[in-house]
């Protein structure tokens, strides 16, 4: 199940759209910046029926 998201970039503080696979459960990854290109990591937290609960994304470096 994906779904689409907006993820404000932490480092030029663009938004952007991309996706995310609510069926893997709680996920922590990198995905880079369509804007900037730099590292993000984004943290998912899923319900337990598999719905997204929650997005939020930090830099690479912090």
């Amino acid at each position: 199940m994906l779904d689409c998201i907006w993820i404000d970039c932490p480092y030029c503080g663009e938004c952007f759209e991309t996706s995310v696979d609510c069926s893997a459960g709680n996920q922590h990854y990198i995905e880079d910046c369509q804007i900037c290109c730099r590292p993000i990591e984004v943290y998912v937290s899923t319900h337990s029926d598999g719905s997204l609960a929650d997005v939020s994304a930090g830099r690479d470096d912090d």
